[in-house]
């Protein structure tokens, strides 16, 4: 006689609702945060925008730049929560936020590096994008003032990185909303009050930056005080917040390519399909915000586990957020696929544009659960402190990736072929991720990997 399957225990209930309280606690907030940074480069369009267009486009030239610059160094804030939450989870607070300011030592050191590199080379950066005679003054002078401010951003991400590693996603969103109000108005009184024009919008992005640069620190080292951490540079500690971010740049590098390689495919393909790509990657930039508070929260979490020594919460935990992932990403896809005829017309009025944009849609949407799994499995391994493999993964995805989508124009496919290429891009992603979860290798614990 077979004996009837056990039912979850209220234990067991117990212990996914805990889960879902603290994964809830931390992701909203990151996604406050995440959301907030990207309506600085808005506020400043929409301000300069008024002065013309010679120099909007400046503007963008410069934000782009800009953007590329900062993004390439996103591993200060993902290296840093990893290696602060397995110290918090050691129960060694003092060596969690020494951990944190090496990793903010490190994004000064780097912001240092970049102003070098940018002011002279402005010009021929700025040439470099193809800007025209009348818009290259105007991005070379936004993209010179607006670099004083990468050490700010810089800090701000190592610092983002601590607090979130110190389990708390609150005080990001509510810098990130102060900072945000504050660049808004700076940009007002400057443009158009200073009379300074773009000059001032640039000023104002980078006074606003400092400004939550130093709220930052101001939070960092009142731990610091109150734990009697060192708030000295260590040549030690900051090699070792570098080597630890190296395979993070390569698997950020490597995304970055995966995502230039289908822009410049969507632009062989002409206007109409460039113009719907970049539709669909402001809509796939908004669902990215949406899955990466998750995965930022999966940073947090996972590393406290490993570093509190418990492996298997740690593989509870990660099992539970892939579950999150799955759900968040299958309503998101349903969101796309049902709210399509309102938010088109907000970007288009074009018929033609629509009738390449739809089809491809579909394909988001259906690529949104597998989304959900690659961002939280990304976010977990990360929280592992589990860089080598995620930089060796990345660099496999786009050598599958780049072949395909650059055969696309070749064989005569559009958009939609484009983004089915995409699709493909992040089943393979999800794929390596699945199986190095399923491996357990991540799963190492101790205060340090």
């Amino acid at each position: 006689m077979t004996q009837a399957p056990e039912r979850p225990s209220s234990g067991r209930t117990s212990e996914r609702r805990r889960h879902d309280r603290e994964i809830i606690s931390l992701a909203v907030p990151a996604f406050g945060a995440l959301v907030a940074e990207p309506l600085f480069v808005m506020v400043d369009s929409a301000i300069i925008g008024h002065l013309g267009t010679s120099q909007l486009a400046g503007l963008g030239i410069a934000a782009a730049l800009l953007s590329t610059a900062v993004s390439v160094f996103v591993f200060l804030a993902y290296a840093t929560t990893a290696a602060v939450a397995r110290r918090v989870g050691a129960g060694d607070l003092p060596s969690a936020i020494r951990q944190g300011m090496d990793g903010i030592w490190l994004a000064l050191l780097l912001g240092l590096a970049v102003i070098a590199v940018t002011l002279p080379a402005a010009p021929w950066l700025v040439e470099l994008f193809g800007a025209s005679g009348t818009a290259a003054p105007y991005a070379t002078t936004y993209l010179r003032i607006s670099s004083l401010g990468i050490p700010a951003m810089l800090i701000v991400l190592a610092a983002t990185g601590v607090l979130r590693g110190l389990q708390d996603t609150r005080t990001p969103l509510y810098v990130a909303i102060a900072g945000f109000a504050a660049n808004g108005l700076l940009n007002v009184l400057l443009v158009y009050g200073a009379g300074l024009g773009i000059a001032g919008s640039a000023w104002g992005t980078v006074i606003a930056q400092c400004g939550m640069a130093a709220a930052y620190l101001v939070v960092v080292v009142r731990g610091a005080r109150r734990h009697g951490a060192s708030l000295r540079p260590d040549a030690a500690g900051i090699r070792a917040s570098a080597q630890a971010g190296v395979p993070l740049l390569i698997r950020t590098l490597s995304l970055r390519a995966v995502m230039l390689i289908a822009t410049a495919v969507a632009a062989r393909m002409g206007d109409v399909d460039v113009a719907a790509h970049q539709i669909i990657l402001s809509l796939w930039t908004l669902m990215s915000f949406a899955l990466d508070a998750i995965a930022i929260a999966g940073q947090a979490i996972i590393g406290r586990y490993l570093g509190a020594g418990d492996a298997e919460g740690a593989r509870r935990v990660c099992r539970r957020m892939v579950q999150w992932g799955i759900a968040s990403g299958v309503v998101l896809g349903a969101l796309i696929v049902l709210a399509r005829p309102l938010f088109i017309p907000l970007f288009t009025g074009d018929p033609t544009v629509r009738d390449v944009l739809l089809p491809a849609l579909l394909v988001v949407a259906l690529a949104q659960p597998i989304a959900g799994v690659v961002f939280v499995l990304d976010g977990v391994l990360m929280g592992a402190g589990d860089g080598p493999y995620l930089a060796g993964a990345m660099v496999v995805t786009l050598a599958v990736f780049a072949p395909v989508a650059l055969l696309v124009p070749v064989l005569g496919g559009g958009l939609t072929a484009l983004w089915w290429a995409m699709g493909l891009m992040m089943a393979v992603r999800m794929v390596t991720l699945w199986l190095r979860m399923r491996s357990g290798r991540w799963v190492v614990t101790g205060a340090a990997r």
